[in-house]
């Protein structure tokens, strides 16, 4: 029973997130947790992330900046790996503030950088996937650390 509610709720999720083009883990991921807890959960999550931009990049192939990928991920997937070795020599509670304050501040510096009209180059791309990635790398283990 439980995989089917999963299995509706995933399906709804996916189905608002082509729609919107956003949302579907918001939607899962408390599912995911009450049913198999978040040291599961966020694996399962994971994957389905994984599988849903997949489909995405084969959906808009001809769409994507494949530079601008490139700039971002070069950087941003050791940083990922960084930030989840990093997270193991860190107290929970610490990260868990200075994730919260991060995402506080954003909100301020994103409507800045709209305001301003700011575009970003190939070197911004490579340096934010390298803050996003770290910082991704450490919420991740801190989901799973609890």
């Amino acid at each position: 029973m439980g995989f089917l509610f999963v299995l509706i709720v995933g399906l709804v999720a996916g189905t608002i997130s082509g729609i919107v083009g956003t949302g579907s883990s918001i939607m899962l991921m408390p599912v995911l947790v009450y049913q198999y807890g978040p040291k599961q959960a966020v694996p399962i999550m994971a994957v389905a992330a994984v599988m849903a931009n997949l489909s995405r990049i084969l959906a808009w192939w001809r769409e994507v900046d494949w530079r601008a990928c490139a700039a971002y991920s070069i950087m941003g997937i050791p940083a990922a790996a960084l930030g989840a070795r990093t997270l193991l020599a860190l107290p929970s509670h610490a990260v868990d503030v200075a994730i919260g304050l991060f995402l506080i501040a954003m909100v301020p510096v994103r409507h800045w950088l709209e305001r301003h009209e700011l575009k970003a180059s190939l070197w911004h791309l490579a340096i934010g996937g390298a803050v996003i990635g770290y910082l991704t790398g450490i919420s991740q283990q801190t989901l799973m650390r609890h």
